[in-house]
Order: structure tokens, then C-alpha cells, then sequence
């Protein structure tokens, strides 16, 4: 499906990260002396078995002790992603590929001889060549697996020869306001590459309305007011501990709005990971048209419709081989409701689709032709790469 959406206007960014400090406590006694020896009794009997003592933390490379450590281990996770489209005319024999944006990735997987990069899929849309920037500099082709543009992810691959850390996604669901967060990121190019900012979640849980190449979505979304700037696009939002817990997507682009950025939760990226990496995609319920929201289209196309419909979406495009097709939708057709609920416009007939329904589904549309109610039924088939 595909239309436009007249809401507040969203643009995408993002990317995080951070780091926690250990601190250790001493017992003070009013023998100075005697505080001394017991004290230097204590530090030889910790040094012989220092794990029986709650006041000592084991740490490693992995489990860093200060924001400095957590950011210098993860930044070797966090890569540049640059987008090269065609340029020129081929049909003149001066078509090239160059640089057409830079992002941001995560490197959340190394399997064998691959590395597995996470990033929003408006970084790499469109690309005919990606390249990934590794924190030393290094660049690598990268294979697109797979993308998903509703919630705006797509996974790459690269040989994993000079890759030796892979970040690990946290719990978003136990985030609250307030918990310190850290972006890291190549904000406006990869000429501030690693660059790092640091903030708190602002909300751990908002709903935005954004508008992608696949139709008008609402995204439920981390808010944070970490610094994000274009180019961090793709990056992740890290806790003090320097888990991932969420892939930074959007900013709010409005003048004099500052400190409002948006992030993918972890709990919702690694599931639809786990789906792009093995079928290119995410699997949909598919009806197989495009839609126009009512309130979008002209007059004298709603005319005719009764005055009890209050909202719907108008048939602009009808696919003849899917279920739509099959089951006698046409063009200028208006749905008004699915399954018996009411719908307003396209994103809330995408919304109850793709989280009410799955492939296989019979699904019940009202229909109005003019002034002519009908129901349709149909069985809802897998979604193809764009709706």
C-alpha cells in the first residue's frame, strides 16, 4: 500500500550508547593502627579468594568498569554505511556509482566467516552498492540480506576477516524515564565518524506516525534526548552497561525543537531480524491494493458516498492476481471497515492487518461503489516486496 501522510513531519537519525562505574567502600575503625593491619590482612586474603567478597566485581574486556571502557569496547560494533547510486545517464556512457548518504550499524552478529550488520532501511533504500566503514578505517562491500520498510530495518553481511566484536541487544521492555543512555554514531558524515552523545530515555515507549516508501506507518518508538543528527541513522542506543537497546531511526525536524529523538526498541528489532535474515523480508498479510486516505482524495470522487461514512480509504490501484483482485475490489472502491472494525484511513487498515491477522486469514471488508454498500471476503495471501 502506498499513500501520503499529512501529519507532523518526521525525519530519520539516530544512534547510541553508554557506560556504568564501580565504586568500593571502606570500613573505618578508630584503631588507626590496628585498621592499617586488618586492612593489609583483608587485601592478602581477597587477592587468595577475591570472589567470596561482595565488594569486588570480576570484569573483562566485555563487561567494561567506566564510560570511557563501555565506549571504547563498543565503538568497535558501531560502522559507517555508505550509499552509492548510480549517477549520470547509461544511455550517454557516463553512468557511475558515487556517494549518495552515509549512516550508520551495528554489528550484532559473527557467524564463521560473516559478520551481520543491523541498519534502517532508508540508509541502504535504493542503493546499487553498499559500503561498510569499520572503526579502523578498513571499507567493506556489503551484501544486502534483507529490508523492511514499515519499520524501517535492513540487515548486512560482510566478511567478518577484520570484525572481532559483536554488540548484544538489552531488554527495552525494562527501560524507565530517566535511565542514562549513549549514542554512538557518524552524525552528518563519516568525517565525524564514532562521534558519541549522551542523554536519558525521555519515554520508553511513544507511538509516531512516519511516512515510508512502503505507505504511512505508526512506529512504536524510544524516545531519548541524546544528541541524534543525520547520518546516525542506524546506529544504537546503548545502556550504561552497553547493551543495545534500540536502533536509532527518527528526529522531529522542526525549528526550535531540540532533544526529541527516536529509537527502535530491542525487544522489536531482534524478532524482525531474525525474519529478514531468513526471507529477505518481513512476511505480511497481503490484500494487494493501494490506497488513498479520504480525506486526501478530491470531492467529486466521495460525492456520492452516504452521509454515515465518516472515514475509509479509497481502492487507487488494484493488483488482478491477488486476493483483492480475486474477490472484485476496483478502483474507486471506498473501504470503510475490516473484520467489523472501523477504519479511518490507511495506517489504521495497515495496523489492524499486519497485528490482528496473519497470511492465511479470511478477512471481511465493507465496500462502498458510489452510495452502494456491499461485504467482501477474501484470504489474505503473503505480502509482496512493496504494498
Amino acid at each position: 500500500m502506498a499513500n501520503s501522510f499529512g501529519k507532523r513531519f518526521v525525519s530519520t537519525v539516530g544512534a547510541g550508547i553508554l557506560g556504568s562505574a564501580l565504586t568500593l567502600g571502606v570500613v573505618a575503625n578508630t584503631d588507626i593502627l590496628q585498621a592499617k593491619t586488618e586492612k593489609a590482612e583483608t587485601a592478602a586474603a581477597v587477592s587468595e579468594n577475591s570472589s567470596s567478597s561482595p565488594n569486588f566485581i570480576h570484569t573483562s574486556a566485555n563487561a567494561p568498569t567506566s564510560l570511557s571502557d563501555m565506549v571504547e569496547h563498543a565503538s568497535k560494533g558501531i560502522v559507517g554505511v555508505s550509499n552509492f547510486k548510480n549517477t549520470g545517464n547509461r544511455f550517454a556512457g557516463n553512468s557511475e556509482l558515487s556517494e549518495y548518504g552515509t549512516g550508520s550499524g551495528v554489528i550484532y552478529k559473527i557467524d564463521g566467516n560473516d559478520a551481520y550488520i543491523v541498519t534502517n532501511n532508508h540508509v541502504i533504500e535504493g542503493a546499487g552498492k553498499i559500503e561498510v566503514t569499520l572503526q579502523g578505517g578498513e571499507k567493506e562491500t556489503a551484501e544486502l540480506i534483507g529490508s523492511d520498510a514499515l519499520t524501517d530495518l535492513a540487515v548486512l553481511k560482510i566478511s567478518s576477516k577484520q570484525v572481532d566484536t559483536a554488540l548484544e541487544f538489552g531488554d527495552s521492555d525494562k527501560l524507565r524515564a530517566g535511565d542514562s543512555v549513549v549514542a554512538i554514531g557518524n552524525p552528518l558524515s563519516l568525517d565525524f565518524s564514532g562521534t558519541v552523545t549522551q542523554g536519558i530515555i525521555s519515554a520508553p515507549s511513544r507511538s509516531i506516525d512516519v511516512k515510508t516508501t512502503a505507505g504511512n506507518w505508526e512506529m512504536n518508538v524510544i524516545q531519548t534526548d541524546a544528541a541524534i543528527n543525520p547520518g546516525n541513522s542506524g546506529g544504537g542506543l546503548l545502556t550504561t552497561d552497553g547493551k543495545v537497546i534500540g536502533i536509532n531511526s527518527l528526529k522531529i525536524a522542526e525549528n526550535g525543537v531540540e532533544g526529541l529523538g527516536f529509537a527502535i526498541p530491542s525487544n522489536d528489532v531482534v524478532p524482525l531480524l531474525d525474519q529478514i535474515t531468513k526471507n529477505g523480508k518481513i512476511e505480511r498479510p497481503y490484500i494487494g491494493v493501494g490506497l488513498a486516505d479520504l480525506a486526501e482524495v478530491p470531492y467529486m470522487y466521495v460525492q456520492n458516498l452516504p452521509e454515515e461514512v465518516k472515514g475509509g480509504v479509497m481502492v487507487a490501484s488494484v493488483d488482478p492476481t491477488s486476493a483483492a483482485g480475486k474477490a472484485g475490489l476496483k478502483e474507486q472502491d471506498v473501504i470503510t471497515a475490516i473484520n467489523g472494525t472501523d477504519i479511518n484511513n490507511s495506517m489504521e487498515l495497515r495496523k489492524f492487518l499486519y497485528s490482528e491477522l496473519k497470511i492465511g486469514d479470511k478477512a471481511t471488508l465493507t465496500v462502498y461503489t458510489g452510495s452502494q454498500k456491499r461485504t467482501v471476503e477474501l484470504t489474505l495471501t503473503s505480502n509482496s516486496p512493496v504494498e
